[in-house]
């Protein structure tokens, strides 16, 4: 998702060329079938075995190879290295157990990482920890996060505001959505929804599980709390009427952007387990009031950059959530000062892709 503009304007640049995309997740795999163009071609990552990796390079013979965020595959980037293909690396990060893993073997990967020959890094303590790792100064750029580059998602002309009625609601009632939940989330967030609910009965819960193929699972976890679960890809207003409230599972992937869209407050999840968060971007670039868990480690910088321009609120536990949710439900100016604040952010951090974009071309032959 990151890396969509940055295709989209190298298309522009290049409308000849052809793009072979990998990704190693298969709900990684199903996006980016969202995305290609005829003649594109999509795939997991070869396996990186020198006899996997050197005829599939062989064959794709590509101009250049771009890697999103840091992968280091030995055999792959030397192959590539020894065929005088470019390689560069984009929206460059180095997490904090990733650094502290890669220090230990510094002495194998520092040649790896020298083959490479354009380092775009999303901030200056990323630049600092592949100098550290041995990667020569002058190949690394501080480009900033692509992530910030979302476009503005009312370009699209969609229309979201019979959404609501789609789902059987009315236009008064409240939309909380807990998106990209992991197992053990999934509890926390049912039994606050379970408490507020007695006293805000107009309050409607979405969650959208980072693994859609979970939501059988989620739906055993709802009945649990005694509500009725309601699959989004089958849901139709004549659904039959269930007995106590229902919560709706969004099953399906590409669509969370749309129900975002329909939501008053936001919990973005893999933040209250050692997961490492999620992208708290897409609701903020709709202005929405965003809440998550200590466990941000993997949008550190993010998180932080939110957090201290009121921007996001930080919860520590199922209490916590319970009563920031509630704060925020009845104080409405404040639950749109917290988006305002977000989306502002966004803007005021746009311009990596273009950044990017204007180092890529110029290893391009």
């Amino acid at each position: 998702m990151a890396i969509r503009l940055l295709i989209e304007e190298l298309r522009n640049i290049y409308p000849n060329k052809k793009f072979v995309i990998s990704t190693v997740t298969p709900t990684g795999n199903k996006i980016v079938k969202s995305i290609v163009r005829e003649g594109d071609f999509v795939t997991y990552l070869p396996l990186d075995f020198s006899f996997i990796v050197r005829p599939v390079i062989d064959m794709i013979n590509p101009s250049i190879f771009i890697i999103a965020e840091t992968e280091i595959w030995p055999n792959l980037i030397s192959y590539l290295y020894k065929k005088k293909i470019p390689i560069t690396t984009v929206n460059g990060r180095i997490s904090d157990s990733s650094f502290k893993g890669y220090l230990t073997i510094k002495f194998l990967i520092k040649n790896i990482l020298r083959k490479i020959t354009l380092f775009c890094v999303q901030t200056e303590r990323d630049a600092n920890r592949f100098k550290a790792l041995g990667v020569q100064e002058e190949k690394i750029k501080v480009t900033g996060n692509m992530k910030f580059d979302v476009k503005d998602y009312t370009d699209f002309k969609k229309d979201y505001t019979d959404l609501k009625k789609k789902l059987g609601l009315k236009s008064e009632d409240k939309v909380f959505i807990a998106a990209s939940t992991h197992p053990g989330e999934e509890e926390i967030i049912l039994s606050v929804y379970k408490k507020l609910w007695e006293f805000l009965p107009n309050l409607n819960l979405i969650i959208a599980p980072r693994h859609p193929e979970r939501s059988k699972d989620i739906a055993t976890i709802v009945s649990k709390f005694r509500f009725c679960h309601k699959f989004i890809s089958s849901f139709s207003p004549e659904s039959i009427a269930c007995a106590t409230k229902s919560v709706f599972i969004l099953d399906v992937i590409g669509r969370l952007m749309d129900f975002y869209s329909i939501a008053d407050i936001v919990f973005v999840g893999g933040s209250l387990i050692k997961k490492g968060g999620h992208n708290i971007l897409e609701p903020a670039s709709l202005a929405k009031p965003i809440i998550f868990g200590p466990q941000m480690f993997n949008f550190r910088d993010i998180a932080d950059l939110f957090l201290s321009n009121k921007a996001a609120i930080l919860v520590n536990n199922e209490e916590e959530i319970r009563t920031k949710i509630s704060h925020l439900l009845a104080n409405p100016s404040m639950a749109v000062e917290l988006g305002e604040n977000a989306k502002k952010l966004i803007q005021q951090n746009q311009g990596a892709t273009r950044r990017n974009l204007e180092l890529i071309t110029k290893l391009i032959v």
